[in-house]
């Protein structure tokens, strides 16, 4: 009999530089909550998982874990509702729109560190 491989789900990570900006931008503005917090002494970089809606992703600030630049592609579902929910944080860095694409409807999001989220509603 032949096993087979098979893959559960990916979570991305990315790279970051300022812890503060960070929760500001992932804690508050995208409203993720922290599944865990890892640093192997104190003062050293932090490694942390968040999570929103099953939507996971680890932050670093190890600079061999990731890039800064990265673009993450995310199928999300009423996109509209969740641009009016960033819209009222009133979050000074970013007011994302909507773009109609052939693939569907397109909100950009761009983190602290130059990463962008790139949030996608199939039609």
């Amino acid at each position: 009999m032949l096993s087979t491989v098979s893959f559960t789900k990916s979570i991305p990570i990315l790279r970051i530089f300022d812890e503060r900006k960070a929760r500001e931008f992932y804690l508050d503005f995208l409203s993720f909550s922290i599944e865990f917090e890892h640093r192997f002494e104190p003062g050293l970089p932090l490694y942390m998982g968040i999570a929103r809606n099953g939507l996971q992703l680890h932050l670093s600030e190890h600079h061999g874990d990731a890039s800064p630049g990265a673009t993450i592609f995310i199928p999300v579902q009423n996109i509209e509702l969740f641009r009016d929910e960033l819209h009222q944080k009133q979050y000074g860095y970013g007011r994302p729109e909507i773009v109609q694409q052939d693939w569907g409807k397109v909100m950009e999001v761009y983190d602290p560190f130059s990463n962008r989220l790139r949030f996608c509603e199939s039609e």
